[in-house]
């Protein structure tokens, strides 16, 4: 991979992949975050293990990428580190699973409505987005359609559920009051 002819699509794959790779499984995600942390140096007669292996040939990975131009020449090995952490966290919190942490996760925006399921790798494109030198966007999946959806009447907002009584016909009172005094204006045969 260090060797490759396009070294930014191969650095912004690779972290892709990782964070991708790395999600559903606590473990790696927690030696991801381990790496190059200060702790024990191993013994000389142990091998290194992956999580000594992996910052360095992402450090290559990044040096060939900025040398390219397509990575912010601002931006140092640590920074990606801090920032693949980070997008762990993000993805895990995201995604939805068992417990708690996926039980609000389907609350936000670009929540897909038949799974409830965040798309995957939201938030990496984003962190990615902010590593490119030329500041290109990357394309997001976007948000199906809400189904069962009330909207507003008046101005089409979309009106938030209600657990108990009639459901809403406008968003708040300003819209309340325009919809009757277009009632009350209204010609005696429309109404």
């Amino acid at each position: 991979m260090a060797e490759a002819d396009d070294p930014g699509g191969v650095f912004f794959r690779f972290v892709a992949s990782v964070v991708r790779l790395s999600v559903p499984d606590r473990a790696v995600c927690e030696a991801l975050e381990a790496a190059g942390e200060p702790g024990p140096v191993p013994s000389a007669e142990g091998s290194a293990g992956p999580e000594l292996e992996f910052l360095p040939a992402l450090g290559v990975l990044l040096a060939r990428a900025q040398q390219a131009g397509a990575v912010r020449a601002d931006v140092d090995l640590a920074d990606v580190r801090t920032l693949l952490i980070g997008c762990l966290a993000m993805e895990r919190r995201r995604s939805v699973g068992p417990g708690p942490v996926g039980a609000d996760a389907g609350a936000g925006a670009g929540v897909d409505a038949e799974t409830g399921a965040a798309p995957v790798g939201r938030m990496t494109a984003l962190m990615l987005d902010g590593l490119r030198a030329d500041r290109t966007v990357t394309e997001l999946p976007v948000a199906g359609p809400i189904r069962d959806e009330t909207r507003c009447a008046v101005c089409g907002a979309a009106l938030a559920a209600a657990r108990t009584g009639r459901p809403a016909r406008y968003c708040g009172g300003a819209c309340r009051q325009k919809a009757h005094r277009a009632r009350r204006t209204a010609p005696p045969d429309r109404r």
